[in-house]
């Protein structure tokens, strides 16, 4: 992690004596960040904060640095979409913006490009960091956002509204300067998916899941636990998808789950965020094959189980299925089985000869590239399961209930 960092002095905002000036910026593994304070303008004309300075001589040139606030930093192609800032040290005395509308709370500046449009990326990539970002300031923060996808905002309202409670400033669209006594540009993250560093910060996976079951008013804090004799039957969630990765023998999975004492229920992640996060947290087990809808596995009960099947690939799909929701789904409180189909359950089988290297070695993402392997193992992939093969992970999830 880099550090950098520039002198403090104290400065006046529109003839108002503030905290110290200062800018500390941190580049780490999947983001960089930075933090104003004192008088810092923000306009997002010139995609510019201003640190405005009244000391008298000059600043020093190193201190301006440029950053796009998406936490993804190692990605070209999410990065490509998000649009630069510079936080520039600025002599109040020379040439600098003037403050069109003065606001007394902190502001958190990030965007809303890269992935987002992707679930998992929505989640992994913004609203986990911002939580981690936003969540010490109890509300007293004003919001605002770059690249700004208007139905981001009204898909996640509930949390947004529970993390700050001010309107949500659209920079790109808007012509004047704002000045804060503090702002963040940028996102905090864990390095890993899905994750929380509890020893680095100072909240954890659990305080995000109970922050989200308020925020959506989920009902339920505790999956069933089975006890002998019990007449409740434990609810399965077989998680559908239409376009690729999707069960193309939904009727017997669910006839199979049903026969082993499963409330069955199928759906597709919809539109309403709130609807579906209430149904999910309705439910004791989630089922469903790698891809972005598992990351509602975010709105489970404590001790729910989550089974994650995982498609034809090879190691690197194995490793994007265990790094993207295996491990992270541990710090949630899930318990977590994983099921590998084998060649026999893909329809891959039908679209390439048993000698073809998609099949007989599936080679690693570097290889080939993401594009084709994502095009071959992740667009063209359907998965018919075998129920009498898959059905001991059905009944160890059962044990797992009765712990």
């Amino acid at each position: 992690m880099l550090i950098t960092g520039s002198s403090s002095r104290i400065a006046k905002v529109e003839g108002k004596e503030t905290k110290k000036e200062e800018l500390l910026c941190s580049s780490e593994e999947r983001t960089e960040f930075c933090q104003a304070r004192g008088d810092i303008r923000v306009q997002g004309k010139s995609s510019t904060v201003y640190i405005a300075s009244s000391k008298a001589t000059t600043l020093e040139k190193n201190m301006s640095r440029s950053l796009k606030p998406y936490a993804r930093r190692d990605d070209v192609d999410a990065m490509i979409r998000v649009r630069e800032w510079t936080l520039k040290e600025v002599n109040v005395n020379q040439k600098v913006p003037h403050c069109t509308q003065n606001h007394s709370i902190p502001a958190v500046l990030f965007s809303t490009g890269g992935y987002t449009g992707n679930h998992f990326h929505e989640f992994t990539d913004i609203v986990i960091p911002l939580f981690l970002t936003a969540r010490q300031f109890n509300g007293e923060v004003q919001f605002i956002i770059a690249d700004n996808r208007p139905w981001w905002i009204s898909k996640h309202k509930p949390l947004l509204k529970k993390l700050s409670y001010y309107e949500i400033m659209d920079i790109d669209e808007d012509d004047g300067v704002h000045c804060f006594p503090r702002v963040n540009v940028g996102l905090k993250r864990h390095h890993k998916e899905l994750s929380i560093d509890p020893k680095k910060y100072s909240y954890s996976m659990q305080d995000f899941r109970n922050f989200l079951r308020s925020s959506y008013a989920l009902k339920r804090f505790q999956a069933i636990k089975m006890r002998n004799g019990q007449h409740r039957k434990p609810r399965l969630m077989i998680l559908s998808r239409k376009r690729s990765r999707s069960f193309i023998n939904t009727d017997e999975i669910e006839k199979m789950a049903k026969s082993l004492g499963f409330d069955v229920i199928i759906r597709e992640a919809g539109k309403s965020m709130w609807g579906f996060a209430h149904v999910v947290n309705s439910c004791d087990v989630l089922l469903g094959v790698h891809g972005a809808g598992l990351t509602n596995i975010l709105f489970l009960p404590e001790n729910a189980v989550f089974i994650q099947v995982v498609p034809y690939g090879g190691y690197a799909l194995d490793w994007l299925a265990t790094n993207d929701f295996g491990t992270p789904s541990k710090d949630m409180n899930i318990k977590y089985l994983e099921y590998k189909i084998s060649l026999e359950e893909s329809t891959l089988v039908q679209q390439y000869p048993l000698d073809h290297m998609f099949i007989k070695d599936p080679p690693l993402i570097g290889k080939i590239g993401w594009q084709e392997f994502k095009s071959v193992y992740l667009d063209k992939q359907n998965i018919k399961l075998d129920v009498d093969r898959f059905k001991p992970t059905l009944q160890r999830a059962l044990e797992l209930l009765h712990k």
